[in-house]
């Protein structure tokens, strides 16, 4: 007779939901496709259209050809800009060659640009929360280079040396820690009383949708798996944000091969998302994985649905057939 206080704890998967593409990043994949049907190939992209390098695989072999700078772009060809925004000098540069340009911009990242320029036009200094060197930081930062101070962490606000007596506004990098940027600006508010606020978030809402969504699981999970790729933002701070909401362990991957069947070892709850800029598939690569490794097959706990959908730029908008999600 089985001593039921011996039995092996019940295994179990959650996957959380929403996960993967956001409305920006299904415009700026399907931006590149159409543009290779319309146009034929080779469609140039400068920098990653988005953040994950299978969908960037995928559309190189499609004919797609990505390029860090548009020096790297034959006169006249055909140039889309990525998801994460470009600044002026950028758009000047690509005038200036006799480039075609399709603009892939997530309008999300667009409102952050107009809100710098407005700012700025306003003689306000403008304490940006970012990532140096991300491209979209790089991108919002070209439209008021004179203006802008980023801000990398809480603890930058100490070092600040701007008047304390007089307006300063506050914009956001995208793709942030919801939780890691409110105490920055908690903290940019004790140190300046007359701080400006921009009109609305400025992270966006399926970043907002994927950190609630991850924290809802991570609080009964001994593992979390985050699939997305290094460079990914959001991705990185999913894993970020597990961890803080309570799952023992969280681990980024690009796809099911990079799962360490050493992270199982006395885990019972596994809980799997994905980035914004991961396609479905990567996930469910993760979860057949999953269960060659012995695991049930995953259930899903929904925290919110998302029908947003953004309208292609204005050389592709007739062929745009797309569904609301």
């Amino acid at each position: 007779m089985t001593d039921q206080g011996l039995q092996a704890p019940t295994k179990r998967v959650v996957v959380a939901a929403p996960r993967g593409y956001c409305a920006g990043v299904d415009r700026a994949v399907v931006t590149v496709e159409r543009a290779l049907q319309e146009y034929g190939s080779p469609v140039y992209v400068r920098k990653q259209i988005v953040h994950n390098k299978h969908v960037v695989e995928g559309l190189e072999a499609k004919g797609a050809i990505f390029v860090d700078e548009l020096d790297e772009v034959p006169g006249g060809a055909l140039v889309i800009f990525s998801a994460h925004g470009i600044s002026p000098q950028v758009r000047e540069q690509a005038e200036t060659r006799g480039l075609r340009t399709i603009d892939a911009t997530c309008p999300l990242v667009t409102k952050v640009h107009h809100e710098a320029k407005r700012f700025a036009g306003q003689g306000l200094p403008i304490l940006l929360i970012g990532h140096g060197g991300h491209e979209e930081v790089e991108g919002t930062t070209g439209e008021a280079p004179d203006s802008i101070v980023l801000i990398q962490h809480p603890d930058d606000v100490d070092t600040l040396e701007l008047p304390t007596d007089q307006p300063v506004a506050w914009l956001t990098q995208t793709t942030l820690s919801v939780d890691e940027t409110a105490q920055t600006v908690g903290r940019l508010r004790d140190k300046f009383p007359q701080l400006v606020d921009p009109p609305s978030d400025d992270i966006c809402y399926a970043t907002q949708n994927r950190q609630d969504a991850v924290k809802q699981i991570a609080s009964h999970c001994d593992l979390v798996v985050v699939v997305g790729s290094r460079n990914s933002s959001n991705s990185v701070r999913l894993v970020e944000v597990a961890l803080e909401a309570g799952a023992h362990a969280a681990y980024r991957v690009d796809d099911a091969s990079e799962i360490d069947p050493a992270w199982l070892e006395s885990v019972n709850e596994i809980g799997v998302t994905s980035g914004a800029s991961v396609p479905e598939r990567l996930v469910d690569g993760v979860l057949d994985r999953l269960v060659e490794l012995g695991f049930p097959p995953a259930v899903e706990e929904r925290l919110v649905d998302e029908s947003l959908t953004f309208a292609l730029p204005p050389q592709l908008r007739k062929h745009d057939t797309r569904r609301r999600r």
